[in-house]
């Protein structure tokens, strides 16, 4: 299983090789917590938040919950992580970047991942 650390060089290393005005206004920057997330929508907390956008009067920020994707990824293979962590960065970086363009097609995509969840959870 990936330390604490090691997952935090991971995400430098994947954010350093991202353009970087992509970053543009993330003036909260990236964040790595070490506890899990459980979303409000979960049943039997299976659902974990690994990452997240967060926009409040403190700014923008993306941050990822350790623990959550100790719990879902921490099996994976160093490289199906490194993967992993790509997909969940860009996802993140992509509801910034459409915050800032004043869309929000991943947010709807989000909800209708939620909205399958609660289906076949009910």
């Amino acid at each position: 299983m990936i330390t604490f650390e090691e997952l935090g060089e991971m995400l430098d290393e994947i954010a350093d090789s991202m353009p970087y005005e992509l970053y543009r206004d993330l003036n909260g920057g990236l964040s790595l917590l070490p506890q899990s997330k459980v979303h409000p929508a979960a049943r039997n907390n299976d659902l974990l938040i690994l990452g997240e956008y967060i926009r409040n009067s403190l700014g923008n920020a993306i941050v990822f919950y350790y623990g959550s994707i100790a719990r879902v990824y921490g099996e994976l293979p160093r490289e199906q992580l490194y993967n992993e962590m790509v997909r969940i960065l860009h996802h993140e970086v992509r509801h910034h970047n459409e915050y800032l363009a004043g869309v929000d097609d991943l947010g709807d995509w989000d909800k209708e991942q939620i909205r399958r969840y609660l289906e076949n959870n009910s």
